[in-house]
């Protein structure tokens, strides 16, 4: 690992046995990047770095696979993460004007945290509920039909000391 990184996480003995078990094995580095998002949240750089050694793996291939997948992320999210859908059915129903009042609410673009870092918001492909758009799901919590007056109101059950 070069020197000019920190390593401010290190691979937990329970991460480093599953990549240990599945190391070698052709298709793994989806899985063992799923496993270690679902660890920190995210892809630490750090982490990526020690998986390069322990999975000889090269760094570029890592970042490919990283960068490829709309869910891996490479900055830790917000502790509540909002996810608007924006396949056909969301987008003609209101997704994208979600999108602008969630923009303005919080204070931030797509693909940001607020600075308290209290939500992150991001624009996804699809989230199989056509039926019911506009969809936004919010920590995998689905909100149906929602339309911008009920933004406030979504947005404050999550900013409430009870969910935190």
């Amino acid at each position: 690992m070069p020197k000019a990184i920190e390593v401010k996480n290190k691979i937990s003995k329970e991460l480093r046995d599953f990549i240990e078990q599945w190391k070698g094995k052709k298709g793994t580095l989806i899985m063992v990047l799923h496993k270690v998002q679902q660890t920190y949240g995210y892809v630490p750089r750090d982490i990526a770095f020690q998986l390069t050694e322990l999975m000889d793996v090269p760094l570029a291939k890592i970042y490919g696979v990283i960068t490829f997948y709309h869910f891996f992320k490479l900055k830790k999210p917000g502790k509540n993460q909002i996810a608007v859908c924006m396949g056909t059915a969301c987008y003609l129903k209101g997704g994208e004007d979600l999108i602008k009042d969630l923009e303005e609410q919080l204070g931030i673009g797509l693909n940001a945290t607020t600075p308290d870092k209290l939500f992150s918001l991001e624009a996804v492909r699809c989230l199989g509920c056509c039926g019911l758009a506009p969809v936004m799901t919010i920590n995998g919590e689905v909100y149906a039909n929602v339309g911008r007056d009920q933004l406030k109101k979504i947005l404050k059950k999550y900013q409430e000391p009870a969910h935190g």
